[in-house]
């Protein structure tokens, strides 16, 4: 019998993750506020995390695997307590009558580290929000350990892929070109959907699960290599741009989540950056 998988949240990383597991004969069920259709073969269902009461009906679907993967609608401190810490909250009270649900993933983000340095951090390091974002996504974080099931909490560091051009616009701009020089850490959009996908193949297959995985690439890098790296592929010249030291930022380490068999489609930057420019 397929296992049944409830996404709530189906923007870019939750849609893609949707069809990777369909494609793996998963039923899969998409919880989206809009109108938007789901990719073929997922079930959709209408609600909206902060309104408890459109979530009556999903305990119902006896779902045995829930994926969190909401955006926040605003980079504010309300839209982040609203869409992450009550719409969690409000997903798992509706789902607590379900005896299916055996476990629960939530993405949050590398953001909940506030250090800067050149120290390389991983998921024993103690995390030091330096901001609202961080905080509210420790709170929710904080949430999977009353769970009846068991959780898994997988930090997302800068998510870039189809549609997430920034850099690359940015590159395009030298005058744009942020006066400071900090360490980055990024990872594809596909290689987080099928990490997400790899780890709920763990747990269907009653493999150990760990209850945090950082997902990020295999390189982290100072921001300035990346814009001159995509500036000489899309040929804006750079003669006499001064490159300042590398300071802040942070440096992150995805060992914990390679060790479990998972392996990178995109591994840096330059492989994941060329997919696109080539595309």
């Amino acid at each position: 019998m397929a296992i049944k998988v409830l996404i709530a949240g189906c923007g870019d990383v939750g849609s893609y993750l949707g069809q990777l597991l369909v494609a793996k004969d998963y039923a899969v069920t998409g919880l989206r506020r809009g109108e938007a259709p789901l990719p073929p073969g997922m079930q959709a269902v209408r609600a909206d995390v902060t309104q408890p009461d459109s979530l009556k009906g999903l305990a119902s679907l006896a779902a045995e695997i829930l994926v969190y993967c909401v955006a926040a609608g605003a980079h504010t401190d309300e839209s982040y307590r609203a869409q992450y810490v009550d719409g969690l909250r409000n997903v798992l009270a509706a789902l607590s009558g379900s005896a299916s649900l055996r476990h629960v993933i939530f993405t949050s983000s590398t953001g909940v580290y506030g250090q800067q340095g050149d120290a390389l951090l991983d998921e024993t390091t103690i995390p030091i929000p330096s901001d609202f974002s961080g905080e509210r996504m420790l709170q929710a974080e904080a949430l999977l350990k009353s769970l009846a099931c068991t959780g898994t909490v997988m930090r997302l560091s800068g998510i870039y892929g189809p549609g997430r051009n920034r850099m690359i616009n940015l590159a395009r701009d030298v005058q744009r070109w942020p006066q400071s020089n900090a360490w980055t850490n990024r990872i594809h959009r596909d290689d987080a959907a099928n990490a997400i996908a790899h780890i709920i193949a763990r747990v269907n297959n009653h493999l150990p699960v760990e209850d945090c995985y950082l997902v990020t690439d295999s390189k982290p890098v100072a921001q300035y290599e990346v814009l001159q790296w995509i500036a000489g592929q899309i040929e804006v010249a750079t003669q006499g741009v001064e490159v300042p030291a590398v300071k802040g930022g942070k440096r992150l380490s995805n060992q914990r989540l390679l060790a479990t068999g998972f392996e990178l489609k995109y591994p840096d930057y330059i492989s994941g950056y060329s997919s696109l420019l080539s595309a």
